[in-house]
């Protein structure tokens, strides 16, 4: 499944899950400190409507990886929750309301997405200049930690669950990210079935296997990554199986 097509269907999941909450389901908490079901519901309409704002960036410049893009969601944090609870705040905490405007940025995201076609240029996004594939890439993250933290929220509700496509480009985007803040050769991280990559300093290993393995699930993966898990806590409640003396991601999570 293409990056955009990964983009459609996650959105779609997500979108039809909300809908089929009960109404008096999206002003309670969710699972993140601070944000309501209905805050995050505008949160994914903003971040819809920043992807149908994209724009082809001028010729030479130098486009940010993902994990570059990523982390600087933490210096624009209060403006990203200010803009949803504004947005969740004009909805009056109407369910219905929410999902319109959802539908319609997420609508004019597509439209502007299929006006790039098969090309991949650098575009100019709401974090800085990034190339459109590193971008939906970023999208992929973002839906895939975000269904996470809605399911969290209401743990009597069966799940939104993305599609493996999507699952998959977020883990490999984040294991990549992790390989590109802390390279080396000394670990091996794994996330079975879709990725692993070695990072941190220190010996290289080539052959046989390697004498640090970290080795964990999407979803674990996924909140380690995202700081909604702490390793000291994942490796308590054996959400992780960590082989050797320097198998210990403590010092580098979470990616962005």
């Amino acid at each position: 499944m293409q990056a955009r097509e990964s983009y459609r269907f996650g959105y779609l999941i997500i979108r039809d899950w909300l809908a089929a909450l009960p109404g008096d389901i999206w002003s309670i908490p969710s699972a993140l400190p601070g944000w309501t079901i209905a805050d995050l519901g505008a949160h994914l309409a903003v971040v819809a409507k920043a992807a149908g704002e994209i724009t082809v960036a001028p010729k030479e410049t130098k486009p940010l990886t993902p994990v570059t893009y990523m982390r600087r969601y933490e210096a624009a944090a209060g403006d990203i929750a200010d803009a949803a609870r504004e947005l969740a705040g004009e909805a009056n905490g109407s369910a219905h309301d929410l999902l319109l405007v959802l539908d319609e940025y997420y609508e004019s995201a597509l439209r502007r997405l299929e006006r790039f076609g098969a090309d991949d240029p650098v575009v100019l996004a709401p974090r800085g200049p990034i190339r459109l594939g590193d971008y939906l890439a970023t999208r992929a993250v973002e839906l895939a930690v975000h269904s996470d933290d809605l399911a969290r929220s209401v743990p009597g509700i069966e799940a939104p669950t993305m599609p493996r496509d999507v699952t998959r480009l977020a883990v490999r985007t984040l294991l990549d990210g992790l390989a590109e803040r802390v390279p080396g050769r000394a670990v091996e991280v794994r996330v079975p079935p879709f990725g692993a990559v070695q990072c941190i300093p220190g010996q290289r290993h080539t052959r046989g296997t390697p004498p640090n393995v970290i080795e964990t699930d999407a979803t674990t993966w996924l909140r380690l990554a995202s700081g909604r898990l702490t390793w000291q806590d994942a490796v308590a409640d054996d959400q992780v199986n960590a082989s050797g003396d320097r198998a210990d991601l403590s010092m580098y999570l979470p990616v962005f």
